[in-house]
């Protein structure tokens, strides 16, 4: 049903996320559709997002930027609003974007809206070292906006500046401290993929260096001491994720050279 004559759908893109994507989906009942784009789950997911009324389309993995934009582009209208299965629409979100719509004309409306995004792991709430408010377009019109950025670093560009929204988008970043410890290795190992192609060299000072400066950076600049034990083990993740970034980009080039 359109708020004050706009409809919106919702974009999720999936991968064996039967543990989250009920809730993702509920969370955005009042949408005028859901979109799933799927990256050939082996659960359940598809068949929770079907049974929830949410359209799903196959498509193996294209990367971040393309995977998103393929679910932007699979929806019927033009406004709409992006989510990981991993992410929920907090009430207080929820009533600050009818109140958005509700309360603003549509031609008055501006392109693209950042939410803040409120982070869950170790069982708290994590509100430093650069996790919150962590501020993201998510609600756009795709008419005038478009995902962008380099994977995994993905990100909505739209023509114009951002308005702001009230109330956070609730992130459920990881199932534990393993599932933490995994994702860590595959991003920085997309990462490093991308430096190789971009042909940036590998560096012995940057692996000794980048890593004890992004703890220090999360830790204490951006006070991650603040969350006390979970901000800890995560500055100690961000630093190691880091020292594998280059150093998966100095593995790299060695096979090249062997090649």
């Amino acid at each position: 049903m359109p708020i004050n004559q706009v409809f919106l759908s919702a974009a999720i893109i999936t991968r064996n996320e039967e543990s989250n994507i009920a809730d993702c989906i509920e969370s955005l009942s009042w949408a005028d559709e859901v979109v799933i784009i799927d990256s050939e789950s082996t659960d359940k997911t598809r068949e929770i997002a079907g049974s929830l009324g949410a359209k799903v389309i196959i498509q193996p993995f294209l990367g971040h930027v393309r995977q998103k934009q393929l679910a932007v582009d699979s929806c019927e209208h033009d406004w709409v609003i992006c989510l990981d299965a991993d992410e929920r629409i907090s009430p207080e979100l929820r009533e600050s974007i009818f109140e958005l719509f509700q309360n603003t004309d549509p031609e008055s409306l501006k392109n693209g809206y950042r939410m803040s995004r409120r982070s869950f792991h170790m069982g708290r709430w994590i509100m430093h070292g650069g996790w919150y408010p962590d501020k993201n377009i998510r609600l756009f019109n795709r008419s005038r906006g478009k995902w962008s950025g380099v994977d995994p670093h993905d990100r909505v560009e739209i023509e114009g500046e951002a308005g702001e929204l009230k109330g956070d988008l609730e992130h459920f970043v990881f199932r534990d401290l393993s599932h933490n410890v995994q994702q860590n290795n595959f991003f920085s190992s997309i990462s490093a993929r991308i430096f190789y192609e971009e042909n940036k060299k590998p560096s012995f000072l940057k692996l000794i260096m980048k890593p004890p400066g992004k703890f220090i950076e999360t830790y204490v600049v951006k006070r991650g001491f603040l969350d006390g034990m979970p901000g800890f083990i995560i500055s100690v993740g961000a630093a190691y994720s880091m020292f594998l970034k280059y150093a998966k980009l100095w593995e790299l080039h060695k096979t090249k050279k062997k090649q």
